[in-house]
């Protein structure tokens, strides 16, 4: 069985695959025709610098996942050669403020409210409802808190799932989702890269961001547990902790600080149960591989063709990047065609019908 570090992600009607070589997107168009693009890798960091630490590089990859999958998102739509909606007055004036594109702007307008609603439904959400059961049950210990408050976080985790997952359009995403594992687990498998033999394959992978996401929410759980446990052994934490409602939110509301080294150590978790093979390793990729029954849907024929396209663009790159242009593919307008000239009629021959 062949492995791959090739790995992708589904946007609107399309597939983006990366390799070790560049980023490789596919989308169908509206007509049916297949958009391409190719763009060779930028290598971002030397290696052995300190974004490429283990558990530092996980975390610079959450911010670039964020980063880069806004983008190849936004050039997925781009591609699909929709009508682009007009630009409106705010947006016109933050392009003007800051020197640059409205689409950049709302670029990353849309990326700072993804993280703040990230924050605010996974942290501030749980936090509240802790709150609440206090209120109600009485005073938790901050280990217990701890506890309560990732269980709590993990179930608005899978109800959010299972409820974008009913969105017809997020649905016809998640099918292209599995088109893209669909692809993988075939090439992996060593069988020819058609349609039909991709489809016989498995849709659900261990390196799955899907998988990525359920082990953050575990690690969470973990970490902000044995920290809670390690600052009661501090003298008078406990008696600060309890003095307060505000020191007991100011507590919780500081382990948000503790989401960039869970994004780093899931990172590194992630990498090594989806490389070995053993109990542990399974055991481990289990609930994430389970997860990705809701994250990816079975595709149809032309998606799946989509996603080999995306695979085998990546796989075997163009030497220079590949640009897609929609003006090459709009077709030429027709030129007029002039009218027949009316044939010469002789002279003589119009005179004599004049006479009759």
């Amino acid at each position: 069985m062949k492995r791959t570090d090739i790995g992708g992600q589904a946007v609107i009607e399309g597939v983006m695959m990366r390799s070790e070589k560049g980023t490789a997107l596919v989308v169908r168009r509206g007509d049916g025709t297949l958009a391409k693009e190719f763009h060779h890798k930028r290598t971002r960091y030397k290696k052995g610098s300190f974004p490429t630490w283990p558990v530092v590089r996980g975390v610079y990859a959450f911010f670039n996942a964020l980063s880069d999958g806004m983008n190849i998102t936004t050039r997925a739509a781009e591609m699909l050669g929709e009508e682009e909606e007009e630009p409106s007055k705010f947006e016109k004036w933050l392009a003007k403020r800051f020197n640059k594109s409205a689409m950049d702007i709302v670029k990353w307008v849309a990326i700072v409210l993804a993280v703040v609603l990230a924050i605010g439904l996974f942290f501030l959400l749980p936090i509240g409802i802790i709150s609440l059961l206090e209120l109600i049950f009485g005073k938790m210990s901050a280990v217990w808190s701890a506890v309560v408050q990732g269980l709590v976080r993990l179930a608005i985790f899978l109800l959010y799932i299972y409820g974008i997952s009913k969105i017809k359009d997020i649905r016809r995403v998640f099918m292209y989702h599995g088109a893209e594992h669909k692809t993988i687990a075939c090439y992996e498998a060593e069988l020819p890269m058609t349609p039909e033999n991709a489809a016989k394959c498995t849709r659900l992978h261990p390196r799955c961001g899907t998988n990525y996401l359920f082990l953050t929410m575990a690690v969470s759980i973990i970490v902000t547990t044995v920290v809670s446990a390690l600052c009661t052994l501090i003298p008078g934490f406990t008696v600060w902790h309890d003095a307060s409602k505000l020191n007991s939110f100011l507590f919780r509301l500081a382990r948000i600080v503790l989401i960039l080294p869970i994004a780093g150590i899931s990172y590194e978790v992630l990498k090594a149960a989806a490389k070995h093979e053993n109990l542990f390793c399974r055991i481990v990729r289990a609930p994430g591989l389970a997860l990705q029954h809701l994250t990816t849907k079975e595709p149809t024929e032309d998606m799946l063709e989509v996603a080999i396209a995306s695979f085998e663009l990546a796989l075997h790159p163009p030497k220079g990047d590949l640009e897609f242009d929609e003006k090459a593919t709009q077709p030429k307008p027709e030129e007029p065609v002039d009218p027949e000239p009316a044939p010469d009629v002789p002279q003589d021959n119009a005179a004599e019908e004049a006479d009759k």
